[in-house]
C-alpha cells in the first residue's frame, strides 16, 4: 500500500481536539507508518521570546527508559578523573592526538564530555563541534567534574533540547517499539524539566501546545494543561 494512502488513512484517525499524553503516545505507536523502528518525537510550543537571553531555553534531562540507541562517548579528562571516566564507560579518552584528528574531520563518536579544566584546550574545536551540536556545555551537563555521572547519563539516555526561533522545542523521547509507559516516562521527564526552566520574565501561558508523532507519521495534539498539572503532581 503506498505511503501516501496509508498516511491519509492514519490522519483520519487523529482526533481534532487535544487528548491525554498517554493516549496520544499509544495512538502514535498504532499509526507508525515507517518500516523501521522510528523515533517518537515531541514538539512543544513555549510562550517565550527566544531573542531574549533569559528566554532562550536549552538544556538536557534524563531519559529514564533510555532512547534505544548505543551512545559512543568521548571524554576529555585529566589526572584522577581519567580512571573515573574509563570506569564509567567512556569509549574514547581525548588527548592532543584526538583533538588533531577531530580538526581533520574525524567524528566517530556521539557525545563529548569534559571536565571544566579541559575546556581551554577544546576551544580550538568550537568551529568543528559547535555546528554538530557536539561541543560540551555546562547547560547540557556535559562539562562537569562529576564526570562519572555525566557519562552514565549519556549512556543510559539523555534528552537534549533547545528552543528554536519560533519558540518550539523539538525532542526525541524514544522509539515507537517502546511500550507506552516507557515513552510516557521519558516524555514526562522532558516536560518536568521544561516546567522547572520557566523564566520569571514569561507572562501568561508558558506551555502553549504539545504535539507527538513518529518520524514520518501524523502529529497528534496533546492537552498541555493536563500535562502541566501532571508535572506538578510528580
Amino acid at each position: 500500500m503506498p505511503i501516501g494512502k496509508r498516511m491519509r488513512e492514519m490522519r483520519g484517525k487523529v482526533p481534532e481536539e487535544p487528548i491525554l499524553l498517554r493516549d496520544a503516545l499509544a495512538l502514535v505507536k498504532q499509526m507508525a507508518v515507517e518500516k523501521f523502528d522510528a523515533t517518537c518525537d515531541m514538539a512543544i510550543r513555549l510562550g517565550v521570546d527566544p531573542r531574549k537571553a533569559e528566554e532562550n531555553i536549552r538544556g538536557s534531562c534524563p531519559a529514564p527508559a533510555g532512547l534505544g540507541r548505543k551512545v559512543t562517548v568521548l571524554a576529555f579528562v585529566g589526572g584522577e578523573k581519567l580512571q573515573e571516566a574509563k570506569d564509567a564507560g567512556a569509549d574514547i579518552i581525548g588527548d592532543e592526538e584526538i583533538i588533531e584528528k577531530i580538526q581533520n574531520g574525524w567524528l566517530e563518536f556521539d557525545k563529548v564530555v569534559a571536565t571544566p579544566d579541559q575546556m581551554k584546550s577544546l576551544a580550538k574545536l568550537g568551529r568543528v563541534l559547535g555546528p554538530k551540536k557536539l561541543m560540551p556545555s555546562p547547560k547540557d551537563g556535559t562539562v562537569s567534574f562529576e564526570i562519572s555521572q555525566a557519562i552514565a547519563l549519556l549512556k543510559t539516555g539523555q534528552i537534549n533540547f533547545r528552543v528554536d526561533k519560533a519558540g518550539i522545542v523539538h525532542a526525541q523521547v524514544g522509539k515507537v517499539s517502546f511500550d507506552v509507559d516507557a515513552l510516557y516516562r521519558n516524555a514526562m521527564s522532558l516536560m518536568e524539566t521544561l516546567v522547572r526552566l520557566r523564566p520569571a520574565s514569561v507572562k501568561g501561558r508558558y506551555i502553549k501546545s504539545i504535539h507527538v508523532s513518529s518520524t514520518m507519521g501524523p502529529s497528534v495534539k496533546v492537552d498541555p494543561k493536563v500535562v502541566v498539572d501532571e508535572t506538578r503532581v510528580a
